[in-house]
């Protein structure tokens, strides 16, 4: 959603908004997309006919209206439709996020070399026939290194790959700038894409509008935005996952309600979701359907002006977090479907460690550290998301909050006019919002320099980059990344980790699952993933 890397200019509101989703209005599909002239098909298609046609159908508890150019979404629904589309040169299991050979034929065997050769699978060919070569490959990288064009994708590329290089029509080589074995997961975001197609005037445009051929297991054969897309198997597919599904009608259903409707009773119209809110589990699960969550990166985050006193003070900062009743907001809001953030990382991310200063419940301690900044009669209006499990979790705020003599108001709020007010620089004192990098991956340095570094957006949005400690604090990220020794590296980021904790200018509260519900009787092979969407490329019928 946001730029991630120091070098790279941040992206302009409306850009902004295009990869977050947000500016669905503007999102209206080309009139060059003649698969969705006829109107949107059937949203009822259930697959209970057990034929060999029948289609699967989804609900995602997202809008399908974002951009779905893989260079530059964030979009949920969009990144997950992708990710079965498209093929990157490697491709990554979307639980354990470990790197498999997609367009390419192997993962390099020697990942810490500065050089990396891959040869493209013989016989891959595109949705439209047409097969994928080298010149693909490069179009694609170059466009995401290019130093003209901003792209989100350039956030996870440009500090470590300094070029491509065509070998020949089946082969091509990436040069690194230094060792990145990471690197090697991340490039199941460079999505390779077309050049044919995506190098004619207009069609990056197109392509944010929901144009999308690939070479992956399944073709986009029709999108309506703000209602479904379908798909349909790609019979020239011949790489590793194999389409299960004949014909799939994915639903954009973001009210809660109605998505939990779609897939409920002896008639329900879908057989998975995704989104599930917590007080509907039991009710799903009590009419056999299988509910189960996904523990990760999830979290509800607090984001300071710094610009706006008092919270340029790290002590004001640090007293509003730790005044939160953390646990009551995971009793009462998420249903113990979540935990108090005691690093910026989730606990189950491999670089974990208990951050040095961890925010536990401390009324006392925050008054204390509000006296001590000579802070009295203080008023708050936090600016919120209304994405409805961080609505739920605000009242605990504003008591926690009224509780130590600070006046709270609480403002949610459309995203599209939060982040609006973001981008237009627009005062405000603290933001509360979701985020999840690990749609991206689970590597700390990536998550890290999603939110931190000083030319990204949410740095532009806190005001902090030129704080002498967000300096140094950069200048340490960047040393992570170029360190060559895992332990070493998973050390400094741990270390720089404290300071991000300590200083609390954007930091998540808490941590929270994400739940998708299917039906096991029809559906088998189904993982719940701790990111937004779904991924059914080793599913089946069941």
């Amino acid at each position: 959603m946001r730029d991630v890397t120091p070098d790279v200019p941040a992206l302009h509101r409306r850009s902004f908004l295009k990869y977050t989703g947000a500016l669905g209005a503007a999102a209206a599909v080309s009139a060059s997309l003649s698969a969705c002239s006829s109107g949107p098909e059937s949203t009822n298609d259930t697959g209970s006919d057990g034929g060999p046609d029948r289609t699967l159908t989804a609900v995602i508890g997202y809008g399908n209206d974002g951009s779905w150019d893989p260079t530059q979404t964030a979009s949920a629904f969009c990144m997950a439709a992708n990710h079965h589309i498209y093929e990157g040169l490697l491709d990554t299991d979307p639980i354990s996020r470990e790197p498999y050979a997609a367009l390419a034929t192997e993962v390099p065997k020697d990942p810490d070399s500065t050089t990396w050769r891959f040869t493209l699978r013989a016989g891959a060919t595109f949705h439209d026939g047409k097969p994928v070569t080298a010149d693909d490959v490069v179009f694609v990288v170059e466009r995401i290194l290019d130093p003209g064009t901003q792209t989100l994708a350039k956030g996870f590329f440009a500090s470590w790959l300094k070029e491509v290089r065509k070998v020949d029509a089946r082969t091509v080589e990436l040069v690194l700038k230094f060792p990145f074995p990471d690197g090697l997961s991340r490039l199941t975001l460079a999505k390779i894409m077309p050049r044919h197609v995506f190098s004619r005037p207009g069609a990056w445009d197109d392509a944010v509008k929901g144009k999308a051929i690939g070479s992956g297991p399944y073709r986009q054969t029709a999108h309506h935005p703000k209602s479904n897309t379908t798909f349909e198997a790609f019979d020239g597919y011949n790489g590793p996952r194999k389409p299960a599904f004949r014909k799939m009608n994915w639903l954009t259903i973001v009210d809660a309600a109605p998505r939990v409707a779609k897939i409920s009773g002896s008639s329900a119209g879908a057989q998975i979701a995704d989104n599930i809110p917590y007080a509907n589990i039991g009710q799903l699960e009590s009419g056999g359907m299988t509910v189960a969550g996904g523990a990760g990166m999830n979290n509800l985050f607090l984001m300071f002006n710094t610009a706006h006193k008092p919270f340029d003070d790290v002590r004001v900062r640090q007293a509003l977090h730790y005044a939160i009743d953390t646990e009551k907001m995971v009793e009462v809001a998420l249903k113990g479907h979540g935990k108090p953030s005691s690093s910026f990382l989730d606990e189950a991310n491999p670089s974990y460690r208990r951050a040095k200063t961890v925010y536990d419940h401390d009324p006392d301690k925050a008054k204390a550290l509000l006296k001590e900044a000579g802070v009295k009669g203080l008023s708050i209006e936090i600016l919120a998301v209304n994405v409805s499990w961080i609505v739920d979790c605000l009242p605990t705020v504003k008591a926690s909050w009224d509780a130590i003599g600070v006046q709270t108001t609480l403002s949610p709020q459309e995203t599209t006019a939060v982040f609006t007010k973001l981008d237009q620089r627009r005062d405000y004192q603290v933001v509360a919002a979701a985020s999840n990098p690990n749609q991206f991956g689970l590597d700390a340095d990536l998550i890290m320099h999603y939110n931190y570094g000083p030319g990204n957006l949410w740095m532009q949005y806190t005001r902090w980059a030129a704080d002498p400690v967000a300096k140094q604090l950069f200048k340490d990220m960047d040393r992570a990344t170029r360190e060559p020794d895992p332990a070493q590296k998973k050390a400094i980021v741990q270390d720089y980790i404290d300071v991000v904790a300590e200083q609390a200018v954007l930091y998540p509260v808490v941590h929270n699952e994400l739940m998708t519900a299917w039906d096991p009787a029809r559906l088998s092979g189904i993982r719940a993933q701790p990111y937004p969407g779904i991924n059914l490329l080793t599913a089946k019928w069941a």
